[in-house]
């Protein structure tokens, strides 16, 4: 399997990749992206801060990349940093389908992406990122998964997606909302001729949203690689916006408010890989320092007091603006 190639890994920051949601595309919701990127956001401007980001990151270990259909031209960007990379033959490349983009590369679209879970469109997107990406597309999951989503009970689906797990594919899931833990336990559920359809979950758990961890923990046990999205609550948990309690444990570390977030999602015994979404090469370094932060249990015991009611979390995320 694919991320086998991660346990391989010798760097301490192997368990942490690069998200490409924040610079794939114009317009993003993470707080403070408005200062994060060139003023002229063109394609050519968000295709050469990616490969920067991706030479920054892999030069200090990073070993897994994720990329979704509807990031803008993240899997274009991504394609063309491998094929100018052949020593980058080890990285993970991870993708999505499920939701087009539809902002046509404008950062103030009335709406930037559209979610559909029929067979349908997997043919069409999985037709797409095989185009750009090849046989350098490990990981391939349905994307943001709640309890309601067909692609749980489309029977023909799922055969397609064993098809593709027969070719070499790892066939994965991604979960956003209130109901993580329940679309979790649905999805691992799933079987095709008696064998688990899922090999990987990409699910948010930070230190405001906890909600999900004991259906994680059920999925490594099962056997996923369990892949944490969203470490720092789209920027909620990094830099000014971060709350008095993790300020106060960042400066007992020494590290950023960022980095104690990850360090946070990277200690759980089910995480696989934890995903940092930087936009920037400074942002990036601060990121990976989670992995030599060291959280005492006093530290951890103030931290579990920031976990919100998971509804109004993601009643709250629903409001961020789109920068």
């Amino acid at each position: 399997m694919p991320f086998a190639r991660l346990a391989s890994a010798t760097t301490p920051t192997s368990r942490l990749g690069l998200g490409l949601a924040a610079v794939g595309r114009p317009g993003y919701i993470n707080l403070g992206r408005e200062r994060d990127l060139p003023p002229e956001r063109t394609v050519d401007a968000l295709r050469a801060r990616t490969h920067e980001l991706l030479d920054a990151a892999y030069a200090q270990g990073v070993r897994y990349v994720d990329a979704a259909r509807s990031y803008g031209r993240s899997e274009e960007f991504l394609a063309g940093w491998l094929t100018g990379r052949p020593d980058a033959a080890d990285v993970v490349a991870g993708s999505k389908w499920g939701y087009t983009y539809t902002a046509d590369w404008s950062a103030d679209a009335e709406r930037h992406e559209v979610k559909d879970h029929s067979l349908a469109a997997y043919e069409r997107q999985s037709a797409e990122s095989e185009a750009l990406l090849g046989d350098r597309l490990d990981l391939y999951q349905i994307h943001s998964v709640t309890p309601d989503s067909p692609a749980l009970t489309d029977r023909e689906l799922h055969a397609r997606l064993a098809e593709a797990a027969g070719r070499g594919h790892t066939v994965g899931f991604s979960t956003s909302g209130p109901d993580q833990a329940a679309a979790i336990r649905a999805a691992l559920a799933v079987r095709v001729d008696g064998e688990p359809l899922f090999r990987a979950v990409q699910s948010t758990y930070n230190a405001l949203e906890t909600s999900a961890a004991p259906a994680l923990a059920e999925a490594h046990e099962a056997g996923l690689t369990v892949i944490v999205k969203e470490g720092v609550a789209n920027g909620r948990l990094a830099g000014p916006e971060a709350p008095a309690k993790l300020r106060a444990v960042a400066e007992e570390t020494g590290q950023g408010c960022d980095a104690v977030a990850l360090a946070l999602a990277l200690r759980q015994p089910w995480a696989g890989v934890v995903l940092s979404g930087a936009a920037t090469t400074v942002q990036l370094a601060s990121n990976l320092h989670a992995a030599v932060v060291d959280l005492t249990d006093d530290q951890l015991t103030r931290l579990a007091g920031l976990a919100e009611d998971p509804r109004a979390y993601w009643e709250r995320r629903g409001r961020l603006p789109w920068h």
